[in-house]
């Protein structure tokens, strides 16, 4: 396998096999190894420090321990904002080389770690680590608590703030509203900027977040998940099966309107019915109760 390109006197590397290019030939060498396993070093005294614990490089700074001198160089670097390497296509910089070069598999689309049992491949071996525990099951981290156990640390970071401390580190810029999970945020902050950026390939039609646009893509699949175990009725929207039940089954009606004592099967009817009552100023939410009872 011939893995660097005739033109070497320009410092420029390319890896036939995938047409990834590399500026040092350091880079494309370590490449390479992903594809052929290759590991040419036995345990070497960086390594044995896996084992012994042993950490002599501390940082001035915060006084952290590293087992490598290059691993406490980049973690400096958090300390004094410096960005070295920045990527040819965006201008983003990053703090480490490794860093610049798993961000450029965004422009390139490489997914170098591929998953042996279904195929799928991934940007970053960590991510294939955790996509692997989904065939054999493992799951590592376990709650201190309760003793459930996670495929991912972030899992259980997320359910120890759920389930036990209610821990909610994260806050909205704009309303003050706080949150266990920083997606969860994220996904928040849509509320306020209008952002959408989750778009139907089909009708074109924008949504804030991607669980919408997978019911939405329901209108044009016709996929029906939702099944009714009393008479077998199909139906896209869990809120369409709750809807069925109470008019087809059980009668219940949880919504009652303030005003008047009427009680409907959904939000929307209600808010149809208090349109009825024009001669008040008042906001859906302020002349309806949804009293708690299940389905």
């Amino acid at each position: 396998m011939y893995c660097i390109c005739a033109h070497i006197s320009a410092f420029f590397f390319l890896y036939h096999h995938s047409s990834i290019s590399f500026s040092y030939k350091s880079e494309l060498e370590r490449h390479r190894r992903i594809h052929t396993g290759e590991k040419p070093c036995s345990c070497s005294t960086f390594h044995v420090r896996i084992h012994t614990g042993e950490k002599p490089f501390a940082c001035k700074t915060c006084e952290r321990t590293f087992r490598l001198s290059g691993q406490l160089k980049a973690h400096v670097r958090t300390h004094t904002g410096e960005k070295p390497y920045s990527c040819n296509v965006c201008g983003k910089r990053f703090i480490q080389m490794s860093a610049l070069i798993t961000h450029k598999r965004i422009h390139t689309d490489e997914k170098p770690f591929t998953c042996e049992t279904c195929g799928k491949s991934f940007r970053h071996s960590s991510d294939l680590t955790v996509h692997m525990r989904i065939h054999t099951g493992e799951k590592p981290y376990t709650c201190k608590t309760c003793g459930r156990s996670f495929r991912h640390s972030s899992e259980m970071t997320s359910h120890m703030r759920r389930a036990h401390t209610d821990e909610k580190p994260y806050s909205c810029n704009t309303c003050g509203k706080r949150f266990n999970q920083k997606s969860v945020l994220k996904a928040h902050t849509r509320i306020h900027t209008g952002e959408k950026p989750f778009t139907c390939e089909t009708c074109g039609e924008s949504f804030k977040w991607k669980s919408t646009l997978r019911l939405h893509m329901r209108m044009h699949t016709g996929e029906k998940t939702f099944t009714c175990k009393t008479c077998g009725n199909d139906f896209g929207l869990n809120s369409d099966l709750t809807r069925h039940i109470r008019r087809a089954h059980t009668g219940e009606k949880p919504y009652l309107c303030k005003i008047c004592g009427e009680r409907c099967f959904d939000a929307s009817h209600l808010a149809k019915h208090i349109s009825l009552h024009p001669e008040l100023e008042k906001t859906p939410e302020d002349q309806f109760t949804q009293e708690k009872t299940s389905t």
